[in-house]
């Protein structure tokens, strides 16, 4: 009578997504990269916050909200792309969907899509009215640049989200993290809440969702950065268990202070200041 075979040391543990030595030397990079970036970029946290809107904003005065006199490190659209980003990934975590690999069904895929359209038409109008020749249907203000920036945040973590995670996990979740048209309409809901606390003033407040807002900029660019890395370094679909992921997750994050630090640097380069554009 035969014995039946055991499984093998390596199937009963998976390999983890990276060498001891290469998560040596993400740390050490991470870390470096860190320190410098911490170093050059303006005190404080919002002055932090600021140096991340720096990197993907306008950060125009007048089409920002304000905390006293000073602009949040966001403009109002900007500010709304990222807390829609963060409200949709807050609502996958509770809802168990982090791991979630598909893309919603077609029909609630275009609702969303034709949230981003309107953040189009009204970001269209609202550059257009730059220039005086231009008369815009209605005038252009930072609710509905909040607003619809939001309703692009939502759509843009919904689709980014599953695709990253049907690169990164070993046994994704075959689902979408939003399923129907209740769940859809509640994360709108609450996305716009998360937008209403913005336009309600309260300095400390306004100024805490400024800094998340600013925060999601590193996350964005954290996914670029991992998703860039599992191709290169050939390691997709070898995540098994959350802690995997922190050598990607600091390496995710050095991407992103590269990238937005580079972004910084020219564009100090080219204004030699911190601020945001001046309209003419």
């Amino acid at each position: 009578m035969t014995m039946p075979a055991q499984p093998s040391a390596s199937a009963a543990q998976p390999a983890p997504l990276f060498g001891r030595r290469a998560v040596a030397l993400l740390v050490l990079a991470a870390a470096a990269i860190t320190a410098i970036w911490l170093w050059l970029t303006p005190p404080g946290i919002l002055g932090k916050a600021d140096a991340l809107g720096y990197a993907v904003c306008h950060r125009i005065v007048e089409r920002s909200f304000h905390v006293h006199e000073r602009p949040l490190p966001l403009c109002a659209r900007c500010t709304g792309i990222y807390l829609g980003v963060w409200t949709g990934l807050g609502v996958f975590a509770a809802r168990g969907r982090l791991r979630a690999a598909r893309l919603p069904r077609a029909r609630l895929l275009a609702a969303m899509l034709l949230g981003v359209g309107m953040y189009g038409l009204d970001g269209l109008n609202s550059y257009l009215s730059i220039f005086a020749r231009y008369t815009p249907p209605y005038e252009p203000h930072n609710t509905l640049r909040l607003l619809t920036g939001t309703t692009f945040g939502l759509a843009l973590i919904t689709i980014v989200w599953p695709v990253f995670n049907s690169l990164l996990w070993r046994a994704p979740q075959d689902a979408a993290p939003v399923r129907s048209w209740g769940e859809l309409i509640a994360l709108y809901a609450l996305a716009m809440g998360a937008g209403a606390l913005v336009l309600r003033g309260w300095p400390p407040l306004r100024a805490a969702l400024g800094a998340i807002s600013a925060a999601g900029v590193l996350l964005m660019f954290g996914i670029v950065g991992c998703t860039l890395i599992l191709g290169i370094a050939r390691r997709e679909n070898r995540a098994a268990r959350w802690r995997d992921l922190i050598p990607l997750a600091l390496a995710g994050l050095a991407f992103a202070l590269l990238v937005t630090g580079a972004i910084d640097a020219l564009r100090y380069a080219l204004t030699g200041t911190w601020g945001g554009f001046v309209l003419p």
